[in-house]
């Protein structure tokens, strides 16, 4: 699946099309809408169902450099009144800030980011390392290992420093019981 096509499907869902048109006129920095709500509506689409089933929440990363826990939440304030009407969870995180609580929360050492982007390298699963926005000549997608994963329904784990088995086995999981289409590899890649 090409990039256009796979922003055609995961704009079908309203939700992500708002977010991301809201996410521009607020001209955050770096702002990226990311991760499951874009794959899992593609999932959607290809097994016919509803475009928003099964998404838990939706996921927006930004970038500023002011760590301080007041600035982002003023953001995520500001971001949950704008998007009260949609009905569903936006979580919206600073990536400038991850590295100050992700270890205490996660046990792991998370070093410093750059910009959202390296957000996005970290996720656990590489089907989901996509991000999209809007720019002012149309769309931008981060998607550095592709989207065929997400097109063909393949869970298969980012093995990257802050990768926990017990995490990506409990998120595969989760997806399987939801779109029991989907092929989970295991952390060696094979099939589970």
């Amino acid at each position: 699946m090409n990039r256009d096509q796979f922003l055609r499907l995961a704009l079908r869902n309203p939700v992500n099309q708002t977010i991301v048109d809201e996410l521009y006129t607020f001209a955050l920095p770096d702002a990226w809408l990311v991760s499951g709500c874009l794959v899992q509506t593609v999932w959607n689409v290809k097994t016919g169902r509803d475009v928003d089933y099964g998404i838990s929440d939706y996921d927006v990363f930004y970038f500023d450099p002011d760590t301080c826990w007041e600035a982002e939440d003023a953001v995520i304030r500001t971001l949950a009144e704008r998007f009260a009407t949609l009905g569903v969870t936006v979580e919206v995180r600073n990536q400038a800030r991850v590295h100050l609580w992700y270890e205490q929360k996660h046990g792991l050492p998370y070093p410093p980011l750059r910009g959202s982007t390296e957000g996005i390298d970290r996720f656990l699963t590489r089907n989901t390392r996509i991000g999209i926005r809007r720019t002012l000549d149309g769309y931008e997608v981060y998607a550095p290992d592709g989207s065929d994963d997400a097109a063909n329904l393949i869970v298969r784990p980012n093995l990257t420093a802050n990768f926990l088995a017990e995490n990506y086995e409990k998120k595969a999981a989760r997806w399987k019981a939801l779109w029991p289409e989907v092929t989970v590899l295991g952390v060696d890649g094979v099939k589970q």
